[in-house]
């Protein structure tokens, strides 16, 4: 099977500034994981953590999600439950664990230190009750850090926190994003990516990103036209090279902002 690579990362330009990448990141319940959509509540998006297939000792419970895991789920899944808890927002910082394929497709991209991470996920409309695609949450990158190489102290401050990606390593890239981060306040309407009555797949996206590329969006008929893209139906780390471009740049801090509330 064919999979669509979109552009290579390019070298930083010699003398110049570092090159940053934006990284659309897929996380929470979709209708795979968990089988529906996260909950807009109270105007906040409140992105579930998908089941725990791995150790966890973290519960929907612990993070106050009980009793709306267990509504949105009619009880398919208990509040009780075990969860992947990832990513995590503590204290104005975002700590974020990849591994496996997706973790190797960040690090062909060279994903690191000034990179911004711009999660999405599924959600459903309290209002009309239509799915859609929104961010709800971005980590600007300050440091990526194998587990394997990680110090002691870290180690031991992120086992505190009950990090997933620390806590059963049955995969030998495990990789820690930290930096500043934070997760949605509000469900701004300049968040959402699906574009207006559907279908979900199909987003309204800035008119450069075409130009510079996403990771598994090379084939052209995905850019149905100037500003939209047809999503792929699978994935989780989306990467565009967006270099120095000033609108690019600011494109993403306009989410930052949108997010911050």
């Amino acid at each position: 099977m064919m999979i669509e690579t979109g552009r290579p990362s390019l070298p930083d330009p010699p003398g110049g500034l570092p090159s940053m990448k934006l990284i659309l990141s897929r996380k929470g319940f979709d209708s795979a994981a968990g089988k529906c959509p996260s909950p807009i509540i109270d105007d906040r998006p409140v992105s579930m953590p998908i089941p725990a297939s791995g150790s966890s000792t973290t519960t929907y419970a612990d993070l106050g999600l009980g009793p709306i895991v267990e509504r949105i789920t009619r009880g398919r899944i208990a509040g009780d439950a075990l969860c992947h808890h990832d990513p995590v927002f503590h204290q104005g910082e975002c700590i974020l664990g990849q591994c496996g394929a997706a973790q190797s497709h960040l690090a062909r991209h060279g994903i690191g230190p000034g990179d911004v991470f711009l999660f999405f996920g599924l959600f459903t409309d309290p209002a009309t009750g239509e799915r859609h695609h929104r961010i709800y949450g971005y980590l600007k990158v300050h440091s990526a850090t194998p587990v394997a190489t990680m110090s002691a102290a870290e180690r031991t401050k992120l086992v505190a926190l009950r990090h997933p990606h620390l806590l059963d390593r049955r995969v030998t890239n495990d990789t820690i994003y930290r930096g500043e981060g934070a997760a949605a306040r509000n469900a701004h309407v300049s968040l959402r990516m699906t574009r207006p009555g559907g279908p979900l797949s199909h987003w309204l996206v800035p008119h450069w990103l075409e130009g510079k590329g996403l990771s598994y969006h090379a084939k052209p008929w995905r850019w149905t036209e100037p500003g939209a893209l047809q999503l792929v139906s699978r994935g989780q780390e989306f990467v565009c090279d967006i270099g120095e471009d000033k609108e690019a740049a600011a494109w993403i801090d306009a989410k930052i902002s949108a997010i911050r509330g």
